[in-house]
């Protein structure tokens, strides 16, 4: 199986990660900032149907962190999974506050954080995958008190599942930051084993380390890729197993 993980900056740039998708062929697919819009977004960026149906995704889940008028269109903003195995589960737990509507960047807490699960039976067992856009403190990528909270509430979800992990995400710290020290002894972080310098790209001036794939103990990885393309502001990562 493989997966690929990616924070789409959005769908900005649309027909590139369509374009790594189909290059890449993952099984599952792990997206933070995804738009969707209802009927298409009829503008520039790509929203999570139109990038669905051009890679040949049959299962989508869509975990909403909020949501605002695109015209006379309702646009919306949050966690997805994409996949070509049907989902057994899904669950969506929000770790800090609930969906808003009619959301404005300039007078809205963006904070909505929320920890998407999805469960996917694979070569006779139980798959558990999640998806998590983490806490953005402005400034560092370093956290505080309500990361520490946050990825607390994470490992208490984690320590309930019975099953393969692959936890998925853009979690705002960076790999040996005391928040992220939580996870890292829970699951194995398969950036911060092989010393990754950067997920970022050159659309941002930020170098830092801050999206992950971690695996229980468990799982086999043959394979995992900090991926070059430059498809959002984020790299994309992928992992075989």
């Amino acid at each position: 199986m493989k997966i690929l993980q990616l924070n789409t900056w959005g769908g900005r740039l649309g027909s590139k990660i369509k374009e790594v998708i189909n290059r890449e062929q993952p099984d599952i697919v792990c997206f933070q900032e995804a738009i969707k819009v209802e009927g298409g977004s009829g503008f520039v960026f790509d929203e999570l149907s139109e990038i669905q149906e051009d890679t040949g995704f049959e299962h989508c889940y869509f975990s909403a962190s909020f949501g605002w008028k695109l015209m006379k269109r309702e646009a919306q903003s949050g966690l997805a999974t994409m996949s070509k195995l049907p989902f057994s589960h899904t669950d969506n737990a929000f770790t800090r506050l609930e969906y808003i509507t009619d959301f404005d960047i300039l007078d809205t807490d963006y904070n909505v954080r929320s920890l998407q699960h999805v469960t996917v039976d694979y070569d006779g067992k139980q798959v558990h995958v999640l998806n998590h856009h983490g806490h953005h403190v402005p400034n560092h990528k370093d956290g505080d008190e309500e990361t520490m909270r946050q990825c607390q509430m994470i490992v208490d979800y984690l320590d309930k599942l019975d099953g393969q992990i692959v936890l998925c995400g853009d979690f705002n710290l960076k790999p040996d930051s005391k928040s992220l020290g939580l996870i890292n002894a829970k699951l194995l972080n398969h950036a911060k084993e092989r010393g990754v310098l950067t997920t970022r790209t050159p659309l941002t001036h930020k170098t830092e380390v801050c999206d992950y794939i971690f695996t229980s103990s468990d799982i086999e990885v043959k394979d995992f890729q900090v991926l070059d393309d430059i498809a959002s502001d984020h790299k994309a990562l992928t992992l075989e197993f």
